[in-house]
C-alpha cells in the first residue's frame, strides 16, 4: 500500500438535507394550519427523514468542508429528534411540556434560525427565502405558544407550508440543475 493520500468525494449532501427538511416541514405544517391531527405519520416523517437524513446530510457537509451546511442540517435534524422525544416524553419522572417551555423552545430556534438566515445572505436566492420563512414560522408559533392563540399557529402552519415549500423546490432544483448541467430551476 502506498503512502500517497486517497481523496475521497461524495455527493452534494444538500439535496437531500434541504428534501428531508422541506417534507417534514410541509407535513407537520399541514397540522399546524389545522388540516390534519398529529399522528404517527409526522412523527415517522419527523425521525426518518427530517431528522435521520438531515443528519446524514450534515455529517457529510463536514466531510465537505461546509461549516454553514453541516450547522444547519445536523442541528435541524436534531431539532426534528427533540420535538419527537418532547411529544412522546419517554421519561416517566418528567414533566410533559407546556406552551410556556414550547414558547421558549420555538423561541431559542427561531433566534438561531435568524443568525442563519445572515449566513444565507452569502449563498443563493432560494436558501434566503427558506431560512427567512423557517424564522418567521419559529416566530409565530412561539408566539402562539407564549398567548395561546390558535389563530396565531394556524398563521405560523401557513408560513411553514410555504418554507417547506420552498425547501422541497431547492432541493429539486439542485438535483435538476446538476443533472442538466445548466440553471433549469433557478434558485
Amino acid at each position: 500500500m502506498s503512502n500517497e493520500k486517497r481523496l475521497i468525494t461524495v455527493a452534494n449532501p444538500s439535496p437531500l438535507g434541504l428534501l428531508g427538511f422541506g417534507m417534514t416541514t410541509f407535513l407537520l405544517n399541514l397540522h399546524n394550519a389545522g388540516f390534519i391531527k398529529l399522528s404517527i405519520v409526522i412523527v415517522a416523517m419527523g425521525f426518518a427523514l427530517g431528522g435521520l437524513a438531515q443528519i446524514v446530510a450534515g455529517i457529510m457537509e463536514f466531510f465537505k468542508n461546509n461549516t454553514f451546511g453541516a450547522t444547519a442540517f445536523t442541528a435541524y435534524g436534531l431539532f426534528w429528534w427533540s420535538l419527537i422525544l418532547i411529544w412522546m416524553n419517554p421519561f416517566a419522572n418528567i414533566q410533559a411540556a407546556d406552551l410556556t417551555s414550547m414558547g421558549w423552545y420555538l423561541l431559542l430556534w427561531g433566534i438561531f434560525t435568524l443568525l442563519m438566515f445572515i449566513g444565507t445572505l452569502r449563498l443563493n436566492r432560494g436558501l434566503q427565502v427558506v431560512f427567512l420563512s423557517l424564522a418567521t414560522l419559529f416566530f409565530f408559533l412561539a408566539a402562539g405558544d407564549f398567548t395561546g392563540n390558535i389563530t396565531i399557529t394556524r398563521i405560523g402552519g401557513y408560513v411553514g407550508l410555504f418554507c417547506g415549500s420552498s425547501a422541497i423546490y431547492c432541493s429539486l432544483a439542485q438535483v435538476i440543475n446538476e443533472l442538466y448541467e445548466k440553471t433549469v430551476m433557478p434558485v
